[in-house]
């Protein structure tokens, strides 16, 4: 374990381990830092470098809640508008109630959590949620589409060939949204494509220890930091060793 992610310091440490051994690594998942990428360039320069599909994923979903947040912005101060206009014409203010009981502000709100999954996995007023939120709102609807065929893309494909032309047209579909957060990503996808494209020879990704490292923060959490770092390690290993 080495504490931080600067370069020459991690790279020191794992020179450590002799050059012959550090050659028989054949492959290195990685996120599109470009600490990352020098360190496994220097280190491990037998290794193919691959880019955990789960970064460019999440890079997706992230321009959807961007989306998201700014109806949610915009609809807080209709909202607030029509608060002050009701006081100067002193009536009392209503909310109006869409027909799942939600208000506009809390459709947005609770349609968060709901975006990040695929459809099959939503409940049944998840369903009846996302149709309101989907009718009132078509561009949540048109990057919520985006998101999912990204991702299908990497869950369906097993060629590099057919992967590259798949992203090659989801790329397209970005641009013909004209969502500036998307083309952003797929710009991003365009720059790292080649260690993108090398997910798809074996399919490996970071998830394990991505999951590994929630469990760990999920666990320092509950007890609101940690002083003693050595019973925290020992707990740790206790527990999940």
């Amino acid at each position: 374990m080495v504490a931080g992610t600067k370069a020459e310091t991690v790279i020191g440490v794992i020179e450590k381990i002799p050059l012959q051994q550090r050659n028989l690594v054949k492959e290195i998942t990685l996120d599109m830092a470009g600490n990352m990428g020098l360190i496994a360039k220097k280190c491990f320069a037998n290794a193919t470098r691959v880019t955990d599909r789960f970064h460019v994923q999440k890079l997706a979903t992230e321009a959807l809640q961007e989306i998201r947040i700014k109806y949610r912005w915009e609809a807080i101060d209709q909202e607030n508008d029509a608060i002050e206009k009701a006081k100067k014409s002193k009536v009392n203010f209503e909310s109006k109630i869409l027909s799942n009981g939600d208000t506009l502000k809390q459709l947005l709100a609770r349609s968060r959590y709901f975006l990040y999954k695929a459809k099959t996995k939503w409940t049944q007023n998840q369903t009846e949620r996302t149709a309101l939120l989907f009718e009132l709102y078509p561009d949540i609807q048109k990057g919520y589409n985006l998101t999912q065929e990204l991702r299908n893309i990497f869950e369906n494909t097993k060629d590099k060939i057919i992967g590259f032309a798949k992203l090659a047209k989801w790329h397209e579909k970005v641009n013909q949204s004209g969502f500036k957060s998307f083309g952003t990503i797929s710009r991003t996808i365009m720059n790292h494509y080649q260690t993108i494209l090398n997910y798809f020879d074996n399919r490996s990704t970071n998830a394990s220890a991505e999951s590994f490292n929630a469990k760990i923060k999920a666990f320092r959490s509950k007890f609101r930091g940690v002083r003693n770092v050595e019973y925290f390690l020992f707990r740790l290993t206790t527990i999940y060793a």
